[in-house]
């Protein structure tokens, strides 16, 4: 169960830390509100300890990113509009991001850095010299390289999200993003997440590919 003071503080310290101490209003009631969309019912994976983990992650990869303090942002607004049968989530994020932040205090460069990074979750695909993207991208896909029983929990959270859709539609359309993923050349660009993480997230992507290829088609 995410700790939603410990939140509210981390959400805080990287407002802070993006546009100066005392540098606008109180940050509270706008974590309160990324913290509310965050515990929507709709989502079963896009939940808070999922906002906490990429947190986490980019708090470890912190040494790769330019200014981690924008990407600490940018996780907190990545899936901060999530509606599964929706497919412009990431750009409605980045539109809310510009809007909180620049009422919050933050200077219009780092906000648009902010929305800018929202709207690369679409592909996870940051250029070379992206080190914000990297880290931010990185830390987003890190639940792919879980053990396999935190693994087997991601992937049920996920069909969870999309039970609305049919056994072999989703079938069909998560073995597509699987693929996409595995043409990658690379799942992760930070040094620390081509070594941990890669290999093990390429493991698992190509055993869940395995599972979706091989279920029986739903009786008709």
């Amino acid at each position: 169960m995410a700790d939603t003071d410990a939140l509210r503080a981390r959400f805080a310290r990287a407002l802070e830390g993006a546009r100066g101490p005392g540098g606008g209003p109180d940050p509270a009631p706008y974590a309160d509100n990324l913290l509310d969309r965050w515990r929507e019912p709709q989502r079963h994976y896009h939940t808070l300890d999922h906002l906490t983990a990429v947190l986490d992650h980019v708090d470890a990869l912190q040494e790769y990113a330019d200014d981690p303090d924008v990407v600490r942002l940018a996780a907190w607004f990545h899936d901060a509009v999530y509606l599964p049968d929706r497919s412009e989530n990431e750009e409605r994020s980045a539109r809310l991001a510009e809007r909180a932040l620049t009422e919050a205090g933050v200077s219009a460069d780092r906000t648009a850095e902010v929305a800018r990074l929202v709207r690369l979750t679409v592909t996870h695909d940051p250029a070379d010299d992206d080190r914000d993207g990297q880290v931010l991208c990185d830390a987003d896909l890190a639940v792919l390289a879980s053990p396999p029983s935190a693994y087997a929990a991601y992937t049920a959270a996920v069909r969870e999200e999309y039970h609305f859709v049919p056994n072999d539609a989703f079938r069909a359309g998560r073995a597509d993003v699987l693929r996409q993923l595995l043409a990658l050349p690379r799942l992760f660009r930070t040094p620390y997440g081509r070594e941990h993480w890669e290999a093990t997230a390429r493991y698992n992507l190509r055993g869940e590919l395995e599972i979706l290829s091989t279920a029986p088609p739903a009786p008709a």
